[in-house]
């Protein structure tokens, strides 16, 4: 496969490792694990893995260690067909542990191992520089790594997350085409309150026009706001049964990205974003499922109108 061909995901890759519970221990208690689930995650890990079952040609950009988890993580990932040519092997450093304990009411608290050296660097990407058709940044790596990678994409740039509030943000923003926040993030960004649609979609348009963006995607307390060019869409949980909301949002950014990235109106990339986040949250763990009869199946719900 090209490279130019591919999407390029710039973002986490680690060990997820998810504990169920019936309800979460207090403190100085224990709680049993109904159950164990272990799998390849990381929120870049995950974008790909959705961009690949919605069958787009895609490569991972991302810093593991030179440990056998990292050699297990990259043989998921090449067997979910996504391109693991560009990832960072960092001698003498672990690979990067998320352990999400989730409760029967779906509610999740993380605990997370992702030291520097798991994060990518400017050298990481401007050594790892290739044409793609399409570059989606995760933005909870350094703004330095960050930026590097916008400057060098040729085509569609995706951001997912808050670019830091430092004197790389401007131009992050700038060299951007699509922005997906979930609502803290987006309250980071704008200083907004997102707690209901319409602050939401006032916010996402102000941040729309102020920088030029051709979609902003913002989360609130209920569901996600959709603006570009001439139109808004508001998007609520719908009737999906919630398991947890861990990878919704990858999910979501997965959809935006596969539809934009060939061409289609933005109506139609919502349509996908919004079945894709709600087919992932009734499984537990980030790790998309997005078959086809699970996408009809939410297609159908998340219908524009």
């Amino acid at each position: 496969m090209d490279a130019a061909d591919q999407v390029l995901v710039v973002g986490q890759v680690a060990r997820d490792l998810v504990l169920r519970v019936a309800e979460m221990p207090g403190e100085r208690e224990s709680a049993r694990a109904r159950q164990r689930l272990e799998m390849l995650g990381g929120k870049g890990a995950n974008q790909a893995v959705a961009l690949a079952q919605l069958g787009v040609p895609v490569a991972l950009l991302g810093v593991v260690g030179d440990d056998p988890v990292a050699d297990d993580l990259l043989a998921r990932a090449r067997g979910d067909g996504v391109d693991v040519s560009p990832v960072v092997r960092r001698a003498g450093t672990s690979t990067g542990l998320i352990v999400s304990l989730l409760d029967a009411h779906g509610q999740w608290r993380y605990v997370e191992d992702l030291p520097e050296p798991v994060l990518l660097t400017e050298d990481d990407v401007l050594l790892a520089a290739r044409p793609s058709r399409c570059t989606v940044v995760q933005l909870q790596q350094p703004s330095a790594a960050a930026l590097a990678a916008v400057r060098q994409a040729a085509g569609l740039v995706v951001l997912e997350g808050a670019p830091a509030d430092d004197e790389r943000r401007a131009a992050i923003l700038a060299a951007a085409h699509v922005l997906r926040a979930d609502a803290k993030e987006g309250g980071l960004l704008t200083g907004a309150d997102l707690t209901d649609p319409e602050t939401a979609v006032r916010a996402a348009r102000e941040v729309q026009r102020a920088h030029d963006l051709a979609l902003v995607a913002f989360g609130y307390d209920g569901g996600d706001v959709f603006v570009w060019r001439g139109g808004s869409l508001v998007s609520t949980h719908g009737d999906a049964h919630v398991v947890d909301t861990t990878g919704a949002g990858d999910a979501l950014t997965a959809g935006l990205t596969t539809v934009l990235v060939r061409g289609g109106e933005p109506e139609e990339a919502v349509e996908l974003a919004v079945a894709a986040a709600a087919a992932t949250v009734e499984h537990p763990g980030g790790r998309p499922h997005l078959t086809p009869s699970r996408l009809r199946h939410f297609l159908r719900r998340a219908r524009v109108g």
